[in-house]
């Protein structure tokens, strides 16, 4: 986790550059989006493959991926080549991602998968500090493709060591809580593909607004709505109780976030024309933020409900919201937009560990693969379609106004929707078997953190 989250963190800023070197600028948001959609497949793909084969499968398969597709992107000689490696990329980190996902779900007891996923999220720290300042300086000081193969060489070594760790091992039983969700509905290949080649074609067609650009968001947006729900539980779209509700928390929490961190960077050097390194400490604080929040919701494991939690995560990402839209306006520093990621990365870190505990508690008997595929997609797809909407409404305020501030103040506005639209729906998360809260509780009073720490 410690080496994706680097990977992601020092890749991002090169992009631009290797786009620039390939003479593909035009093609620039096809080669951003192609991560995210091909997150969508590795995501189902390794839900499919934990809930048949347990996680250790598609983990070796993910980590091993991993090294052959920066490889890929390092050798690039067009820019298809390119968007060719953050493709498969982005399945290999859509395979780890749900392997250690169903991993935390099937190998600790309820009382400490929280605290083993704020470990994960401790693992983005370092990345989150060093990954992007090295990668410029190496891209500065030799090329943008030694990023690539410096973090590939990197990542070798864990990878054979994956491998040979893990191969041969038997397969484990999925021996996840038996929700009340009913037989696992294993989604179909063709259906994931429609979705990531739809991911792809409405991030791309939103960068622009000509003939092709609207018909392929026309296009990627027809396909979201005829195959997406295959992919997702029953009565997601109407937060039906219990995983339904708890995957699409995770959509409107996500997208809302990863909005809210495209625009208001965007913003700061665009129309409030601040210093490069006041974007660097908001990317640093978030990521610090993120991590002290997931620390602490650890920490409360057993003494405050799990929905309870998404709910205040969700009312400070709100706050957060409210924060970027009043940064707009040119009466108030610049750099307290700086203020309002850090805010929305708080929130973050409370909700999402707090949904992913919540989505392996109601998946269904041997289907922590298929709970852990539908949270990845649901992610992704939040991250697709918000964006898409603000991007759509920045372009058409822009237009309208010709304003340079204008634009962003109704596109953080329209982020109220999904933020709050989560405060109210996280009741409908909670986990109302009551054998499985008695027994959570008994578990935390009989296992002293001492003790836990010690074993």
């Amino acid at each position: 986790m410690f080496l994706t989250g680097f990977a992601a963190l020092a890749v991002m800023p090169l992009l631009p550059v290797a786009a620039r070197d390939l003479d593909g600028v035009v093609l620039y948001p096809l080669v951003a989006g192609a991560f995210v959609a091909a997150s969508l497949l590795g995501g189902v793909l390794g839900g499919t493959w934990a809930d048949r084969a347990g996680p250790r499968r598609p983990l070796m398969a993910g980590v091993a991926l991993t090294v052959v597709t920066l490889l890929v992107s390092a050798t690039s000689t067009t820019i298809w080549q390119l968007a060719l490696g953050r493709f498969t990329d982005g399945i290999a980190a859509g395979l780890v991602a749900v392997s250690v996902n169903v991993a935390i779900g099937q190998a600790y007891p309820d009382h400490l998968r929280a605290r083993a996923l704020a470990l994960m999220s401790a693992c983005w720290i370092v990345p989150s500090l060093a990954g992007p300042p090295l990668a410029g300086l190496v891209a500065a000081w030799w090329s943008w493709r030694a990023v690539f193969f410096g973090l590939a060489g990197f990542t070798l070594l864990p990878a054979v060591t994956a491998v040979l760790l893990l191969r041969g091992r038997g397969a484990e039983a999925s021996h996840g809580d038996s929700g009340s969700e009913g037989p696992v509905r294993r989604p179909a290949l063709s259906a994931a593909l429609a979705v990531s080649a739809a991911a792809a074609l409405t991030q791309y067609g939103v960068s622009a607004w000509d003939v092709r650009h609207v018909v392929c968001t026309v296009s990627g947006l027809a396909l979201l709505v005829a195959f997406a729900p295959r992919l997702l539980p029953s009565a997601t779209w109407r937060a039906g109780s219990g995983l339904p509700a708890t995957v699409l928390l995770r959509a409107l929490t996500s997208g809302a976030y990863f909005t809210l961190e495209a625009f208001v960077p965007l913003m700061l050097s665009t129309a409030r024309r601040v210093p490069g390194v006041v974007t660097g400490l908001a990317f640093t604080g978030a990521a610090l933020a993120w991590a002290g929040a997931s620390w602490l919701q650890g920490r409360l494991q057993g003494r405050v409900s799990r929905h309870w939690l998404v709910a205040v995560g969700a009312g400070v990402m709100a706050a957060a919201v409210v924060s970027a839209v009043v940064c707009v306006l040119p009466a108030v520093p610049a750099a307290m937009a700086v203020s309002s990621m850090v805010l929305a990365a708080v929130g973050m870190g409370l909700a999402t560990p707090s949904l992913t505990l919540l989505s392996l508690n109601h998946a269904p008997a041997g289907g922590q693969g298929y709970a852990s595929s539908a949270m990845q997609t649901a992610q992704n797809l939040g991250q697709t379609m918000v964006l898409a909407l603000a991007s759509a409404l920045l372009s058409v305020v822009t237009a309208v106004t010709n304003s340079q501030l204008a634009p962003f103040a109704w596109a953080f506005a329209l982020l109220v929707v999904p933020v709050t639209g989560t405060v109210r729906l996280a009741v409908r998360t909670r986990t109302t078997d009551p054998e499985r809260g008695r027994d959570s509780e008994s578990a935390v009073t009989s296992c002293p953190v001492e003790h836990v720490e010690d074993r």
